[in-house]
């Protein structure tokens, strides 16, 4: 048993922050009670099929209702995990250390820096691992109640808690706040740049994730249908002309609303909308859309690139680290 005990700077950082370890396990406790209660309060009410035969939700339930609050606010909560994770290592781990002057104590333990730094990473990587994958666990089982309705697995809380994403951000987030601990070495500024910096790299990658893979295009004539599949995400919708150009409707309805006397929704207005469409050529529509084979790929996609960032803030880490203590 002693060859698994914890030892040297490891033991020492996990002795140092057993109480941030005893709230991260109260955070999944917490997480799984409130989850678990709303799914047993959900159980006590029995689905009604719908017209089409489905099952779903009685309106009359309000442990659905109540979960699917709750499920909106966890997916939020596991967009901002990363963030929270990247302030405590900048902060409380390693910039105290400097502003404190502790580290030399450490440092004088017959313990080089790089191990030193090593021990930190590993040790806060491992727990937010742990935690992120309880918490995960957690968010799937409520999870599991979703499908069907109107939150999915598109939008940004499902999408990072329900995939192989959200590690890699807390990855990056261990990497970034040492980096940004050993740079600015005070408490307060490293935990906000920290979760600034996670937060500019969270939006960035939100805006952008949808256009690492191409979208996927059906075609139709103007009035017709456009069916796309169910659990695809729609990213735009338009008219086509004659020619197969991309048409922008909102010139038609601008044309709409600037001729006197006209309201765009009645009668009067739709006869010049739809006669300037005529006028421009409209005779189609499109509509762009991801089907839900790029879900997987996209994740894969992102977490190489935040992985690859997360390397390279781990490597400069231990550059300013042996820099500074060569």
């Amino acid at each position: 048993m002693s060859t698994l005990a914890l030892k040297g700077p490891t033991w020492v950082t996990v002795r140092q922050y057993r109480r941030t370890l005893w709230l991260a396990v109260a955070l999944v406790v917490l997480s799984l009670a409130v989850i678990g209660g709303l799914r047993i309060w959900d159980a006590q009410v029995p689905d009604l099929y719908t017209q089409d035969g489905h099952l779903a939700p009685s309106y009359e339930n309000r442990g659905f209702r109540a979960l699917s609050g709750a499920m909106e606010y966890a997916g939020t909560g596991m967009l901002f995990l990363p963030l929270l994770v990247g302030a405590l290592v900048a902060g409380p781990l390693i910039a105290r250390e400097y502003e404190s002057g502790t580290y030399q104590l450490s440092l004088t333990q017959s313990v080089s820096p790089a191990a030193w730094l090593r021990a930190k990473l590993l040790t806060a990587s491992a727990v937010a691992l742990l935690a992120t994958l309880a918490l995960t666990g957690v968010f799937r089982i409520g999870w599991a109640r979703m499908p069907g309705t109107w939150y999915k697995s598109w939008d940004p809380g499902p999408y990072t808690a329900t995939g192989i994403v959200l590690f890699v951000y807390v990855l990056a987030a261990v990497a970034v706040g040492a980096l940004l601990g050993l740079l600015i070495r005070r408490t307060l500024v490293a935990m906000a740049a920290t979760s600034l910096v996670m937060g500019v790299a969270l939006l960035a990658l939100g805006v952008y994730r949808w256009s690492l893979l191409p979208v996927t295009t059906i075609t139709g004539p103007l009035g017709s249908w456009l069916r796309t599949p169910v659990n695809g995400l729609v990213m735009d919708t338009g008219l086509l002309t004659a020619s197969g150009a991309r048409f922008d409707r909102s010139i038609c309805w601008n044309e709409v609303n600037r001729t006197p006397g006209l309201d765009g929704a009645g009668d009067r207005g739709m006869k010049l909308f739809d006669r300037c469409l005529a006028q421009r050529g409209a005779t189609g529509q499109y509509v762009d859309y991801h089907p839900s084979s790029h879900f997987w790929p996209t994740q894969l996609i992102e977490s190489g690139i935040v992985l690859a960032l997360a390397a390279l803030a781990a490597f400069a880490a231990f550059r300013v680290l042996r820099a500074r203590h060569p």
